[in-house]
């Protein structure tokens, strides 16, 4: 609505006829047969009860506002092309209407005139006050906006990063504008492997809401990493779709990141707000969603050499750990680890040994000291005691065997676990040794020059990595599996040239 100033009104029940004919009261109408005057107090009376029965809506831009601490009121004066009105509205109601004088703003008023007995001054008396035009749109923008803030939509921690390198980015906006060339145009040149699922809708319109949602939701089904919501510049009233309340909780519950680029730098909608990234433009949406490509091979060479130092870093430790298990005494001289228990095996055996034949001679003394003493005391019986103590003795003496015999054992099987544990470790160590040799011989550069390759270097020793540290006539070294090639560089040629030069 362009500004200036227009008005309806409507009368009270008492005041139903049209202003001018029989709007006054009684009191009015009797002036003319009235003997005597009125008094000033008396005359405002009479027009202040007339001009309370007559209510009218008014639009104007402020130009003057008045708000100041412990006034009962705010004063403010509207006005258009060509004519001024001071209005007054209580504080009760100014706060009620949650509206925020501002001078310029295009407000409605509605409320009666009135006259202040005191000053003579005529002032309207406002009750409801609404902005205007654009002006209502961005109250109820900001309503809004504080309604979904309280829910936590706007909340930091609920929105979600961006992915890094997304292998399919939706688009959502208008088919006929600008901003889906733009933004087609910024993803293939910035990052060519991502596709593009495009929902063309309209952006503008009461029902744009709707198909926004709708095209948000189809773009998902499609399996997409990330969700564009873009739209070229226009005036706020083209951008309140962005501003609709279904939307942006539709933003909010979309199952992937979404992005807006909506307007230009200034413009700031409801979506913007909710969305996990707001863009300035269509274009910075599509450069905040998709990497550079000098930054990705930037990337790519940093992180090799990072490979290129750990590799070096853990093969300097695995050598390290080499050397230091290498030379430990078990390995050097493995009968050390099991010295202390061969010594006590011995030496168990030598008291085995040594125990048992003098035992032996002990028992055959006595026994034959037993014979002589039966002999003397029982001479008639010696002859049917002697095969019983023949017997005997054999029977010691086999027991006496069969005992040596399973100690024997018990020793010999003693010495085998002794020998099959040190073994074991022996094996187990010799095998981590050979695993870390095998490793090493993987990595080491003569396995690369067997296969094929082979390492250049100048007669200064230094390794030709480019065609540029050499000159024709130069000297160079040329090391290969088995043995090195002395050369002299008669020519070089660029890679595109080689290349030929060796398909022909």
């Amino acid at each position: 609505m362009p500004r200036g100033s227009s008005y309806s009104y409507h009368t009270s029940s008492d005041a139903s006829q049209p202003f001018g004919a029989s709007g006054f009261s009684d009191e009015a109408q009797s002036l003319d047969s009235a003997p005597r005057a009125l008094s000033v107090s008396q005359a405002l009376q009479v027009v202040n009860r007339t001009l309370n029965g007559v209510s009218l809506r008014i639009i104007g831009e402020v130009s003057e506002v008045n708000a100041k601490r412990g006034y009962k009121a705010v004063y403010f004066t509207i006005k258009d092309e060509k004519g001024v009105l001071n209005c007054l509205m209580w504080n009760n109601r100014y706060v009620a209407s949650g509206v925020s004088l501002t001078a310029g703003a295009l407000v409605e008023v509605q409320g009666r005139f009135s006259c202040y007995a005191q000053t003579g001054r005529m002032s309207f008396d406002v009750s409801q006050l609404n902005l205007a035009g654009e002006g209502n749109l961005r109250l109820r923008v900001a309503n809004l906006a504080k309604k979904l803030q309280a829910e936590g939509l706007m909340s930091e921690q609920r929105k979600r990063p961006i992915p890094l390198f997304p292998a399919r980015v939706g688009v959502v906006t208008s088919p006929r504008g600008a901003a889906v060339h733009d933004v087609r145009r910024t993803l293939a040149q910035r990052f060519p492997l991502t596709t593009m699922v495009f929902a063309g809708v309209p952006v503008e319109g009461s029902d744009a809401p709707a198909h926004l949602i709708e095209a948000m939701r189809c773009v998902c089904s499609a399996n997409i990493d990330v969700l564009l919501l873009v739209r070229g510049g226009g005036s706020y009233d083209d951008l309140m779709p962005f501003n609709d309340e279904m939307l942006a909780r539709e933003i909010a519950s979309c199952p992937v990141p979404v992005v807006t680029g909506i307007g230009h730098e200034p413009d700031t909608s409801i979506a913007d707000m909710v969305a996990d990234k707001r863009a300035a433009t269509p274009t910075a949406a599509a450069e905040a969603v998709t990497p550079l490509k000098e930054e990705l091979y930037a990337g790519f060479a940093d992180a090799l050499n990072r490979l290129h130092h750990l590799s070096q870093v853990s093969l300097a430790r695995f050598a390290t750990q080499f050397d230091k298990f290498a030379s430990r005494p078990i390995f050097q001289a493995p009968e050390e680890l099991f010295k202390t228990e061969f010594q006590n095996l011995d030496a168990a055996l030598f008291s085995l040994t040594s125990a048992f034949p003098h035992t032996l001679r002990q028992q055959s003394d006595s026994l034959d000291l037993l014979r002589e003493r039966l002999k003397t005391a029982i001479p008639s019986g010696l002859d049917l005691d002697s095969k019983e103590l023949t017997r005997c003795q054999a029977l010691l003496l086999s027991g006496v065997r069969s005992y040596m015999q399973a100690a024997r054992q018990r020793c010999e099987l003693g010495v085998q676990a002794l020998h099959k544990a040190a073994c074991s470790v022996v094996q187990h160590e010799e095998h981590a040794c050979a695993l870390q040799a095998s490793r090493l011989d993987d990595l080491s550069p003569l396995k690369v020059i067997a296969r094929g390759y082979s390492i250049t270097r100048l007669s200064t020793g230094a390794l030709v990595k480019s065609c540029k540290q050499v000159m024709p006539h130069d000297s160079v070294n040329i090391t290969l599996s088995d043995g090195v090639v002395a050369c002299n560089v008669t020519d070089i040629l660029p890679a595109d040239a080689s290349k030929t030069h060796t398909a022909s």
